[in-house]
Formats: structure tokens, C-alpha cells, sequence
């Protein structure tokens, strides 16, 4: 057997390469966590998922006080953002946050990091800044980066990607949005609740094209509600800059419409970080979708593995630290365990939020997989009325067999709703079973229970179910008949 400087060695430092190597060399194996950027933490910590929850929760805190009077209080008038201070708040949290991902704790875990950009002499071999490593195993890890279609004009007008927008001296008077995807409706609704005037640009018809269009429209009203405007169905012509702002000109219904901004934000979706990586001197398949990975997160070379962005499936920090999972599984234990997506959730965090899990109405249609759908309104919900939140309903899809295909929320606080799901569908937990189970009163958690006993009541309250008892017990029925409706 081939001496190697390694046992595995992890090409970057973001989520999926993090938790790889936080796995392996808690299990003794000798690690190598290698990372371009100056710091640990990848897109996730510094530039998307933190930094953007972060942002939220400044924007909602500005909206509730502008909505004071909606509880009964004193009219409230917020002054001007200070985005500044927004952006001292969002550093601050990623501060308090990295520190998870210091050198020192993964010292401590056994795993060495170097800084340098990793390049591929061969399948076992790389190199970091003019030195050679060598590892049994590789792990690319690299993530993704926004992507920057070929719009005339875009590459020589000042724009923003999620690197820049949370770095801002000050807070755009107007902010163009091109995409209608989650980074884009989440910030359009952050910056909308701050004081931007925000106008989304969307190819599509629709926004959040992956989810189910009724729940998607219900986020757009929420945001159009708020000020946001959409402009769906644009052909964008070009991109040009004038003084110093910028102009974006699309068709639409047939019309030339121009619109003008002082900042421009691009969130077309995320191109998989695969350029100058030597792949080709390892031998591994890739395309500018992205790296292509089997079951167990192989790639065409069985030693290499590759998680999360780079992949180009599953872009969710989530996604990235189940797949390393399956990687120290194939890598350390020699399982051959596999990757299935069937209950991956995913959540859009806008007010209201709007969560998945399993399959979607679109999801099961074009699998040919019958289904009906059962609903429970925030409406009927006495937490949800309390607080005045009372837009959208939960969703449940169950096939022919009667058991949960997926479920799908909007609403407010959609994504911390969906991880009873999560755990229902996950440990294959029966309807009848939530059912049963006692909530606390009252919490937006008992949609959960109801929209699950009201499927089990459809059999459990049956006229078959009633004549039985009738005939086992002496019941004698019903009390009180209803009493007709004057026509």
C-alpha cells in the first residue's frame, strides 16, 4: 500500500468540509482541511445563511415597530436606517458564530487546516502554495458562487452578489433585484422593511419556482403587501450604469420598461466552484453544473468524494452536512451508505415563510404519484389569531396508501413549524400517532395535530365505525339532528 501524508484531506472550509473533517478525525483519522479564503466558515457563515437571518431579524424588528398601532399601542414613525450599524450587527454575529470554526477547535478535534488555494497534480496528490500533500482520500468541498449571467452590459455596471450586500455604507434608496429565487425574495422583503423601494425582476412567470405555485403566490402577496414590486415575465435586454446608478431594461407583455436604481443585486443562482481546481489532472468528471457524485458521494474516481454547492444539487448549508455524513460513512467506516433526498427540507425565511418537506403537488405530478391534499388554515389557529398573523395554511399530501407523501407551509414561522414534519416523516411516525400526541395550547405547533386528526377522524368517526359500535355497545346516536336552512 501507497505511504500518503494523509489518511483524507478536505478541499474547503464551508459547511460540508467542516463537518467532514470534524467526523474523520474525531474517528483517528489522520485530517487535512485545506481552505482558499483567510478564514474557516465558508459562503454560509460570511455571506449567506448568517448574514442574512441576521438581516431579517433586524428588518422585522423595524417592521413590528412600525405596526405598533396593529397591537394596540402608540403610533411609532422609525427614522432612517443607519445601515451601518445593521451591518456592525450582522459582523458581530458572525463573530460570535466563527468561533466554532477556529483553527484551534479543530486542532483539538486532530485535524490540521492550512490556507491556500488546493490544485491537483494527480488523483492522490495536491498543491498548496508550491508544497505537495498527499492523501488516501480527497473531499471537495468548495461551495458555490453567485452566478453572473451573460447580460449585455452587466459585466461593466456596478452590481452586488451576496458577497457585497451585507457589507453596505448605507442603505439604497432604490434596490433592483434580478432573480425571484429565496436569496431574492428574502432580501427584497429585509430591504423593503429598512426603507429601500425594491423592485424584483423576474424571468419566470412566478417566483420560487420550486415550490408549489398557491404557496408561492402567498409570499408574493405578503411582499407586495409590504411595498415590494415584482415584475415577472421579463426578457432582460441589458444592464448599463448611468450616473452612477444603475439601469435595467426588459421586455414584458410586449413593452420596453426601464428601470433605474441605485444599487443593483444579482441573484440568479449559484455556479458550483469547480475552476482551477486540477480536476482533470485527477480524473474526475465535472461540468460547469457542476461536480457529478453517486449514491454515496463518489465521484468518478471512487477515493474522491465531493458535498454540498460543489455538486450542483442540493445547495442548502443542510444538504452539505448530511452529505458529509455520508461521506465519513463510505470514508472512515467503509459503509456503503447512500444519500436520499426524499425528506430533504428546505425553507424560504420571508414573513410568510414558506417550508418543504417530501414532495410537492408539482413534485408528485411529474413522478405520476396520485395524490389528495388535506389543509389546515393559520386562520383556525388560536396562537396564530392571537398574534394577528393569521395568512397561510399547511399543506399535506398523502398517497393512494393514505400515508404523507409531503408537507408544505406558509406562514408565519413556516420553517420552525416544519421540523416536527421533519422528525414525523423522518422516524416514519403515523398520523394517528401525531395525533394523539399532546401540544402545549397555545402554539402554531398544533396545526401539526389537527390537520393529522382530521385525516385519522375521516375513518375513526365513519358511519361503518358508528353502525359497529351501534351493534357491539347498544350506542343509540345522535342527540340533536341540525335544523334545516330556510331556503
Amino acid at each position: 500500500m501507497a505511504a500518503f501524508d494523509y489518511d483524507i484531506a478536505i478541499i474547503g472550509g464551508g459547511a460540508g468540509g467542516l463537518s467532514v473533517a470534524a467526523g474523520t478525525a474525531r474517528l483517528g483519522a489522520r485530517t487535512l482541511l485545506l481552505e482558499r479564503e483567510a478564514h474557516l466558515g465558508g459562503d454560509c457563515l460570511f455571506y449567506g445563511c448568517v448574514p442574512s437571518k441576521t438581516l431579517i431579524a433586524t428588518a422585522k424588528a423595524r417592521h413590528v415597530m412600525a405596526r405598533a398601532e396593529a397591537y394596540g399601542l402608540p403610533s411609532v414613525d422609525p427614522p432612517p436606517v443607519d445601515f451601518a450599524r445593521v451591518r456592525a450587527r450582522i459582523q458581530a454575529v458572525i463573530a460570535d458564530i466563527r468561533g466554532q470554526d477556529s483553527i484551534e477547535r479543530f486542532c483539538g478535534l486532530g485535524a490540521e487546516v492550512r490556507f491556500g488555494a488546493a490544485r491537483f497534480v494527480d488523483e492522490h496528490v495536491a498543491e498548496v502554495d508550491g508544497k505537495r500533500v498527499s492523501a488516501a482520500k480527497w473531499v471537495i468541498a468548495t461551495g458555490s458562487r453567485a452566478q453572473i449571467p451573460p447580460i449585455s452590459g452587466l459585466a461593466d455596471t456596478p452590481h452586488l452578489t451576496n458577497r457585497e450586500i451585507f457589507s453596505l455604507d448605507r442603505l439604497p434608496e432604490r434596490l433592483l433585484i434580478l432573480g425571484g429565487g429565496p436569496i431574492a425574495v428574502e432580501l427584497a422583503q429585509a430591504f423593503r422593511r429598512l426603507g429601500s423601494q425594491v423592485d424584483v425582476i423576474q424571468r419566470g412567470k412566478r417566483i420560487l419556482s420550486r415550490d408549489d405555485a398557491d404557496m408561492a403566490a402567498e409570499v408574493q402577496r405578503g411582499l407586495a403587501a409590504e411595498g415590494v414590486r415584482f415584475h415577472l415575465g421579463a426578457a432582460l435586454q441589458s444592464v448599463r450604469g448611468a450616473s452612477g446608478r444603475a439601469e435595467v431594461l426588459f421586455e414584458q407583455d410586449g413593452r420596453g420598461v426601464t428601470l433605474s436604481g441605485d444599487a443593483l443585486l444579482v441573484a440568479l443562482g449559484r455556479a458550483p466552484n469547480v475552476s482551477d481546481l486540477g480536476l482533470e489532472n485527477a480524473g474526475v468528471a465535472y461540468t460547469s453544473k457542476g461536480i457529478a457524485v453517486d449514491a454515496r458521494m463518489r465521484t468518478s474516481r471512487p477515493h474522491i468524494f465531493a458535498c454540498g454547492d460543489v455538486t450542483g444539487a442540493y445547495q442548502f448549508t443542510h444538504a452539505a452536512g448530511y452529505e458529509a455524513g455520508i461521506i465519513v460513512a463510505n470514508a472512515v467506516f467503509r459503509l456503503p451508505r447512500k444519500a436520499d433526498y426524499t425528506r430533504l427540507p428546505w425553507c424560504t425565511y420571508t414573513e410568510p415563510g414558506l417550508a418543504h418537506i417530501g414532495l410537492n403537488e408539482d413534485m408528485a405530478t411529474r413522478a405520476g404519484r396520485a395524490y389528495r391534499v388535506v389543509t389546515e388554515a393559520f386562520a383556525d389557529n388560536d396562537r396564530a389569531r392571537a398574534e394577528g398573523e393569521t395568512g397561510g395554511w399547511l399543506k399535506l399530501l398523502l398517497g393512494e396508501d393514505g400515508q404523507p407523501l409531503g408537507v408544505q407551509i406558509v406562514g408565519q414561522g413556516a420553517g420552525e413549524l416544519l421540523g416536527e414534519w421533519a422528525a414525523v416523516l423522518g422516524g416514519k411516525v403515523s398520523l394517528a400517532t401525531l395525533a394523539g400526541i399532546v401540544h402545549p395550547y397555545p402554539t402554531r405547533a398544533e396545526m401539526a395535530k389537527a390537520v393529522a386528526g382530521r385525516v385519522v377522524a375521516e375513518k375513526l368517526f365513519s358511519p361503518v365505525v358508528q353502525k359497529a359500535l351501534h351493534y357491539a355497545f347498544g350506542l343509540k346516536g345522535r342527540a340533536c339532528a341540525p335544523r334545516p336552512v330556510d331556503g
